[in-house]
């Protein structure tokens, strides 16, 4: 009988490979109605994880019994899926969406440029940044939402949705690295390394930012022609009135959910005091993405679930590279699993040079727009954007063709 860590690893691959069949899913749910429900559920990417976290929990316990099956679930961490789910049901209400498209309009009218170009770069550029401020997961959120009427909707060329996808992705993977708290994999091991903002900000900010910076402007070229004819959704002047002492609440809670990211009883506090306040002041808010939300949380801690299993075969990998090879091992690794997993692993590991904790943390967020899994707001991108594509589905195939270029012009920002 194979070890629960080879059975883990199987479980793990199926996963993976479950990710490049969603479209098939969704082709099937068209072709047979009987059973539409049941592949639809099998086609949507934030289910696959948690799908195959549950198969694997109930193969441990058949293999090792139900109560250590039971210890290991309850033994992970799933603070980062929790805040995950709140930071996007915050972040996308809409008094924190009018201002952040205040703030972009306003930037807007002052280039010169047509104001829909304008503001698709203001997207794809600045908003990745500002991830370094409100976290990754809060930017990829807004981004999306402000981008899906712009670029991800009917009349555009599927190719350069997943194009723009995957510049979005890449930027919000390496946007957030100017600060010690905001991405992921640099939070894993900022405490461990010592590595404070102001240190993130000179050795990975800088490289960053050229990157992002250099990778909106390429895609709002090849978009442009395009974004002529797009037209975002007119909004009511009545929606669009939200007074600021309601912005202001709301930007507040924001900020309290960013403080308090690794206290889940506290920000897990905040979030029902926002429902409450939400639910008073209903008129001038529009429905909350809970739903969306819940199934990116429900993704991410299956990945939880899942990548556990995983340290056996993936710490060897990591320790025994050469800086320049633990790069480019760390970006391929990164396509396969969580890249705040792998960093975690690198912590772990006893004696490493400084070179290679550069090499290591900057490979995983190069690589954090080449799949769905790799970095942890890329399941939030995916659930408010896939409505934009052919069939409401993303393609874990077009993603990655979609991510090569930006990845590749993130990883020359952080090796030259």
């Amino acid at each position: 009988m194979p070890s629960i860590e080879v059975i883990a690893a199987c479980i793990f691959a199926l996963a993976l490979l479950h990710t490049f069949c969603t479209k098939f899913f969704e082709q099937l749910a068209h072709r047979h109605a009987r059973h539409a429900g049941l592949l639809h559920l099998l086609g949507e990417v934030e289910v696959v994880f948690g799908f195959w976290a549950f198969v694997l929990v109930t193969v441990m316990a058949l293999v090792t019994g139900g109560p250590q099956a039971i210890h290991y679930a309850e033994s992970l961490h799933y603070t980062e899926p929790l805040f995950v789910f709140v930071i996007m049901v915050v972040a996308a209400s809409r008094p924190v969406l009018v201002s952040i498209e205040a703030l972009i309009a306003t930037l807007s009218a002052l280039a010169p440029l047509r104001t829909v170009v304008a503001q698709t770069w203001a997207c794809l550029a600045l908003v990745p940044l500002i991830g370094s401020l409100i976290t990754e997961p809060a930017a990829m959120t807004l981004a999306a939402l402000l981008l899906a009427p712009l670029v991800f909707r009917p009349g555009m060329p599927e190719w350069l949705k997943y194009a723009a996808l995957g510049v979005l992705f890449v930027n919000v993977s390496i946007g957030g690295t100017l600060t010690s708290f905001a991405a992921p994999p640099v939070l894993m091991v900022a405490s461990t390394w010592n590595w404070d903002s102001a240190f993130m900000a000179s050795t990975f900010g800088w490289r960053a930012s050229i990157a992002v910076l250099f990778n909106a402007s390429i895609m709002t070229l090849l978009l442009h022609k395009h974004l002529a004819d797009a037209k975002p959704t007119p909004a009511d002047a009545a929606q669009r009135t939200v007074p600021l002492t309601v912005r202001g609440i709301h930007l507040a809670f924001l900020a309290g959910v960013v403080v308090f990211a690794h206290h889940p009883v506290i920000f897990m506090g905040l979030f029902l005091f926002f429902l409450g306040y939400s639910q008073a002041y209903a008129h001038y808010q529009s429905p909350l993405i809970l739903k969306e939300g819940l199934l990116v949380g429900f993704f991410l801690a299956g990945l939880v679930v899942l990548g556990g299993m995983q340290q056996w075969w993936l710490q060897p990998i990591v320790s025994s590279l050469k800086p320049t090879a633990l790069f480019f091992g760390a970006m391929g690794l990164t396509a396969l699993t969580d890249n705040a997993a792998l960093t975690y692993l690198g912590s772990l590991i006893v004696g490493m040079t400084d070179p290679a904790k550069y090499a290591l943390v900057a490979g995983a967020v190069a690589g954090g727009g080449l799949t769905v899994i790799a970095n942890a707001p890329n399941p939030a991108g995916v659930a408010l954007l896939k409505r934009g594509f052919n069939e409401e589905s993303i393609g874990a195939g077009g993603l990655l063709l979609g991510a090569l270029a930006p990845s590749a012009i993130a990883a020359l920002a952080f090796l030259l």
